[in-house]
């Protein structure tokens, strides 16, 4: 058996905690161990809150609207608005499957710098240099720049990508370890 489920998120922070509820919900009802469903809800969060952050374009405090200065059923429009342009949303999709789960995070924003593309656990082509090299840590005072490579070290597999003039998706994967008795464990 396996499990396969997507969410179109809009791009706020109350979606993060969603999304890992969702799939520790998932894991915890498949029977995974509690400490590898930790280990990937970390990973998702920080994923999430990267595509909230970066994940499209940024709104100007003149683009603001006072709550009350608009209409209440104007809220839907304004979904249909961001939907439409993909700047307001991102994606997340996550596969258990046999002993592997996997985990995209997907978004509209303006990719990753070119040397994070690059580095991936795969191995590199001739061409490309030498693949996942741990990223050089942000200085200590800094107060973000730690989550793509909190990722890493939770995963076993990560991979960055651009998707030319549609966003970045982060993928990442982990081996699973199961409780005894679970519904998903591999005979």
């Amino acid at each position: 058996m396996s499990i396969w489920w997507s969410l179109h998120l809009r791009r706020e922070a109350a979606s993060v905690p969603l999304a890992r509820r969702f799939l520790l919900g998932t894991m915890e009802s498949a029977g995974v161990d509690p400490d590898i469903s930790f280990d990937l809800s970390l990973a998702l969060s920080e994923a999430c809150a990267n595509a909230v952050e970066h994940g499209g374009e940024q709104r100007s405090a003149n683009d603001l609207v006072a709550p009350g200065d608009c209409d209440p059923w104007d809220a839907w429009d304004s979904w249909s608005e961001q939907s439409g342009t993909a700047s307001g949303q991102y994606w997340v999709t996550a596969y258990l499957d046999g002993e592997m789960c996997r985990i995209e995070v997907a978004d509209s924003g303006p990719g990753f710098p070119a040397r994070r593309v690059l580095r991936t656990a795969e191995q590199p082509h001739a061409h490309q240099p030498p693949a996942h090299q741990p990223q050089q840590l942000p200085p200590l005072s800094a107060e973000d720049g730690r989550g793509l490579c909190l990722i890493e070290q939770l995963a076993d597999h990560v991979h960055f990508a651009n998707r030319p003039g549609r966003g970045a998706v982060v993928s990442f994967d982990k081996v699973l370890k199961w409780r005894e008795g679970a519904l998903l464990m591999v005979s």
